[in-house]
């Protein structure tokens, strides 16, 4: 995405947040708030912003398929206003059947315009799987299947965002028996870079966070063995989050009810997919950093990883947990924790009592070296 391949007359994202009314402040502060959530030190701030600054709108292409638009709805409200009024409505401009004022005609009319005026320059961002069963009947737009749909946009674009898991993994739609055969886009689309943006909905700052790491650098953020940007996706929910200490000292929640829960002890026992699942729900969280599930008491369901809706029951706790070696559960951990800390405590009163056995040894050397003294 060079400055060479959108043509100049499009407005920088500079120049969009200008005519919006924001200030030079508000544009820095957003800056900031973007390099550091795609994992970039302060010294980047520079290039961010000049990159937002000097290069043109890259237009985008929006699908909607199989899904509920909880990820639209995360995106727009996001905790800073210029992801919402300047990425989210210019990019609206060009097609998203949810936010853009133009119906029918119209809407298949932008999107053809920008298929064919900025083919090769343009990100499609699908939201939502693409069923497949039936011939494709169970989701149709404008008398086309999904299928045809996605690729046909698919075929001229730059690069492609999976957003959330129904497009990354299939989501709820694709669990057994999966009578539409709900199919996530990057088993269906080969040749184009897929950027999987999993979660159910994905953070807002972390879908932005994407678009403006396609925008400074013109290439993908460096992924995982998952297709998931390493700067969101690259730490365990359980390692960041606050309850972690509980963990570790064996003190869980048995029930939603019981008194642990309104200690506010880990949530693993009654369901916490936590330790097996990769996101920046702890560090970015929602509302503008407010909260996320595990801090209002629910657990993790592990909504950013694949076949999260098969994995077992939501609110039972899973059989092992690597952190603690191959078999270890809660109870073990429990066990342990309990035991480490007996054993801390066995080891405290050894060594208290060798100290005192050892100061008292010493007073007695001092009051027969004195007493000797005194004679002599």
């Amino acid at each position: 995405m060079s400055n060479e391949l959108v043509p100049t007359q499009q407005p920088t994202y500079y120049e969009e947040v200008q005519r919006k009314g924001y200030s030079r402040r508000d544009f820095l502060q957003f800056v900031s708030m973007m390099t550091a959530f795609i994992g970039l030190e302060n010294s980047a701030i520079g290039q961010v912003a000049k990159a937002l600054e000097t290069k043109p709108r890259v237009p985008v292409i929006w699908l909607h398929f199989q899904e509920c638009t909880c990820c639209s709805e995360s995106f727009i409200r996001s905790s800073h206003p210029i992801v919402a009024d300047i990425l989210l409505d210019k990019i609206s401009l060009d097609y998203t059947e949810t936010l853009m004022a133009a119906a029918g005609f119209q809407a298949e009319e932008a999107m053809q315009n920008t298929m064919k005026k900025y083919k090769g320059e343009y990100i499609l961002c699908v939201e939502g799987s693409v069923p497949v069963g039936a011939d494709g009947v169970y989701c149709m737009i404008g008398g086309k299947t999904s299928m045809q749909i996605l690729q046909e946009a698919a075929d001229g674009a730059k690069a492609i965002i999976a957003w959330g898991s129904c497009a990354s993994n299939g989501c709820v739609q694709s669990a057994k028996p999966n009578p539409t055969q709900a199919t996530p886009i990057h088993k269906l689309i080969k040749g184009k870079p897929v950027i999987k943006v999993p979660g159910c909905p994905p953070i807002g700052e972390v879908m932005a966070g994407v678009i403006v790491h396609l925008v400074t650098f013109d290439r993908i953020p460096e992924l995982d063995r998952m297709g998931r940007p390493k700067a969101f996706y690259s730490k365990r929910v359980h390692d960041t989050c606050y309850r972690r200490p509980f963990y570790d000292a064996g003190l869980y929640v048995e029930s939603f009810d019981d008194e642990n829960a309104k200690k506010g002890y880990c949530l693993y026992k009654v369901g916490c997919k936590g330790p097996s699942t990769y996101n920046a729900c702890g560090v970015t969280k929602w509302n503008n950093g407010t909260s996320f599930p595990i801090q209002s008491g629910h657990p993790c369901i592990g909504c950013s990883e694949e076949n999260f809706w098969d994995n077992g029951r939501l609110y039972e706790r899973g059989s092992s947990f690597a952190g603690f070696g191959i078999e270890a559960d809660a109870d073990t951990v429990g066990k342990v924790a309990l035991g480490v800390t007996a054993a801390a405590l066995a080891g405290h009163a050894v060594m208290t009592n060798i100290r005192k056995s050892k100061l008292i040894h010493e007073l007695e050397d001092e009051g027969k070296q004195s007493e000797h003294e005194l004679k002599s």
